[in-house]
């Protein structure tokens, strides 16, 4: 087994006060963890990795046909080129999809961050996928709901404390991931926060991924049947700054390899806002505040706190579907406070 960078969190322990002390710990100080006897086994993440990979392996013109230019609510394939991460372009391909549900009319739109509602992109020439990736979406979600609650009980507040913000369901945005070899060292994907409460992450034997810790970037190295965990902005804003939104990044694998990867997300309804949790005055002393950083400010409503990062990135989804005067006249309402660079020559957000 490989050595692990990071704490490495069972969840079999988190129902004694020493694991949740542990799991506290960890999200407070590091923000990332490894995540064992989580009830996923290692065959299976194997057998999820390998139906991703028979997906990049289809045709260009496939693969194009579930292309994210096609889906206002950012679902679907990106190819090489097509996703910014800090300013600049990831060298990896990917394959996008949430939640399950019916796009709200234009005309009914009061909110921007509503467009993000819709259905996923299936690749007709690959029937497997949608069904085997529903399930995983909705196992991974299992997870990530327990974790949320053990974090909270971590914290000494209710396990439910933050129920009210997930609803039935909590939204979710997952990611099939494929880095091709580079000559040369390039950004896989840059150096990032994510928007949500929580993510995990699976990954194949081939490392990549680092972690920003004490001012150094720390290598997560792949652990059979580990996922990695990491608290997300939302889960920053909850605690008063308590848990660790951290900073990372995944580096191309040299020429002539192939890195893989699954990330799950996990978030509040898009709906709703996320409360700062009452702290035990113990804990409340050590919380500093969310991060301020005014390229990215953390925002409380989850819809724009989601939607800011998805404009961002697919630049293209962006011009085509919200430059019209009614997606504009909603960003430039919800985001008018803010920063935030402009997306495209005719309009700033």
């Amino acid at each position: 087994m490989t050595a692990a960078t990071l704490p490495i969190i069972s969840m079999t322990q988190l129902e004694s006060a020493a694991g949740l002390a542990q799991l506290r710990r960890a999200a407070s100080d590091v923000g990332f963890f490894y995540l064992v006897d989580h009830g996923i086994s290692h065959e299976s993440q194997q057998n999820y990795l390998r139906l991703s990979r028979e997906f990049f392996q289809l045709s260009a013109q496939h693969k194009q046909a579930v292309d994210m230019i096609h889906s206002p609510h950012f679902r679907g394939y990106n190819a090489m080129g097509s996703e910014m991460t800090a300013g600049r372009l990831d060298a990896r391909e990917q394959f996008d999809w949430m939640n399950e549900e019916q796009a709200i009319p234009e005309s009914a739109l009061s909110q921007p961050w509503q467009k993000l509602i819709g259905p996923n992109l299936w690749p007709t020439s690959m029937p497997a996928l949608k069904p085997t990736l529903t399930t995983l979406q909705h196992r991974l979600s299992d997870i990530t709901v327990n974790l949320l609650q053990k974090l909270c009980l971590s914290l000494g507040v209710d396990a439910n404390a933050l129920d009210h913000t997930i609803g039935t369901q909590p939204y979710t945005h997952a990611k099939l991931i494929r880095y091709p070899g580079q000559q040369n060292p390039q950004q896989g994907v840059g150096a990032h926060k994510d928007p949500g409460y929580l993510t995990l992450v699976m990954q194949d034997a081939q490392s990549g991924l680092k972690v920003e810790h004490d001012a150094q970037w720390v290598d997560v190295a792949p652990i059979p049947g580990a996922f990695v965990v990491n608290i997300g902005e939302l889960l920053e804003l909850a605690s008063n700054g308590f848990l660790k939104a951290t900073n990372h990044k995944v580096e191309s694998p040299k020429q002539g390899v192939e890195r893989y990867s699954i990330a799950f997300f996990m978030a509040a309804q898009l709906s709703a806002t996320v409360p700062v949790l009452s702290l035990p005055d113990e804990l409340k002393a050590r919380a500093s505040g969310p991060s301020a950083d005014p390229n990215n400010p953390l925002l409380t409503d989850v819809g724009n706190n989601v939607l800011k990062g998805r404009l961002r990135s697919h630049t293209h989804v962006t011009r085509r579907y919200y430059c019209q005067q009614t997606a504009r006249t909603l960003l430039a309402n919800s985001f008018a406070q803010l920063p935030i660079n402009d997306i495209c020559s005719e309009c700033t957000i």
